[in-house]
């Protein structure tokens, strides 16, 4: 019984066995239904072009703001939530810690108006209360001379009579001689007082002054560069910072980003193998990414005659990262199409001839 069993289900069991996998065979054979794109691609409205990409920018280009200052932010006066706020030229971004510095511009006030007390008082040499104690002196030294003077003519008399020893008579000499220079010293020192302050000293004081001017407007300089204002009139694009956080000069990113959206500009990178068929001012017309169902026109501006590594990549594997390109400037013309800054584009370039005003590329002489 069991023998029978065995002839009858092994044979059931490799056939079931075979017949799986020839089922499995044919239905992995069968070619899946193609998938439709989600989104139509664009489509080449020339007959001969070049096809590149771009990306959308400000007409200012993106100004990363940094801060010329490394320190901790105290305010920021665009705040994240408000990226796209509208600001004119001068407007306060942000601002580094400087209450250092401002108690630095406190005590160089402190020592301009020193400079200049001292200068007002060489200015007002001699004061009127130093003139009398100074003739006083003087009147002194002359009496005093004159005294000296009596002594000495009386002692000269009594020598030649004999009647004084020849020291005693030269100490009296000596004494009017001392007596007669001190009056001398104070007439001098009178006659300073009353020519007032020495001009070299108020050349050093006026030295001084212009040296804590100075002072001061070097850290005046520094608190204004803590106060980093916009450069241009323009939209923020981006806030990267908060108040508290410390910021290093140069940066390390971009703190603030602007850009002036007045006209909105392409930036297209055409590929160094497409480079010898352009000419400056062709003919293009752009196509946003998932919106190809109206052409946008493109007026020429400029070419950076600089080629650069390739940075913008659009995904396709055939794309290699080590490609050079030539950066070619675009205005976008009207457009219902709302783009924003960074959008990434598709560029056609009419190869056939470019336009009337067209100007031809620099060649590596500048020539």
């Amino acid at each position: 019984m069991t023998r029978k069993f065995i002839l009858i289900i092994v044979p059931v069991i490799a056939l079931s066995m075979l017949v799986f996998g020839m089922i499995h065979i044919i239905s992995a054979e069968q070619q899946l239904p193609k998938t439709k794109p989600p989104h139509t691609p664009a489509r080449n409205p020339y007959g001969n072009s070049i096809a590149a990409s771009g990306l959308v920018e400000p007409q200012s280009e993106n100004i990363s703001i940094g801060s010329p200052l490394s320190g901790v932010l105290l305010d920021v006066f665009i705040p994240s939530d408000k990226v796209g706020q509208q600001v004119t030229k001068g407007t306060p971004l942000f601002r580094v810690d400087d209450r250092q510095l401002k108690a630095q511009y406190a005590w160089q006030q402190a020592s301009l108006q020193a400079a200049e007390s001292q200068l007002a008082k060489l200015a007002a040499m001699p004061r009127k209360e130093d003139l009398p104690p100074a003739e006083a002196r003087v009147q002194a030294a002359e009496a005093k001379a004159r005294l000296w003077l009596d002594q000495a003519n009386r002692a000269k008399k009594l020598y030649a009579a004999n009647a004084v020893q020849e020291e005693e008579y030269r100490t009296k000499v000596s004494q009017y001689d001392e007596a007669q220079a001190q009056a001398m010293t104070a007439a001098a020192e009178l006659a300073e007082l009353k020519a007032g302050a020495w001009e070299p000293d108020k050349q050093i004081a006026r030295a001084a002054i212009e040296q804590a001017k100075a002072q001061l407007a070097i850290t005046q300089t520094e608190i204004d560069r803590c106060l980093v204002r916009a450069p241009v009139d323009g939209q923020i694009l981006q806030v990267s910072i908060r108040p508290g956080e410390y910021v290093s000069a140069p940066p390390d990113k971009s703190l603030i980003v602007l850009g002036d959206l007045t006209r909105l500009r392409v930036r297209v990178e055409i590929d160094e193998q497409d480079i010898p068929r352009f000419s400056s001012g062709m003919p293009a017309q752009a196509y946003a990414r998932g919106n190809n169902a109206k052409a946008i026109p493109l007026q020429f501006v400029r070419v950076e005659p600089y080629v650069v590594p390739k940075r913008s990549l659009t995904g396709d594997n055939t794309e290699r990262v080590d490609t050079r390109v030539l950066q070619v400037i675009y205005e976008i013309g009207k457009s219902e199409q709302t783009l924003f800054v960074g959008q990434q584009m598709d560029i056609f370039l009419d190869a056939k001839e470019p336009a009337a005003e067209a100007r031809p590329l620099v060649n590596a002489t500048g020539m």
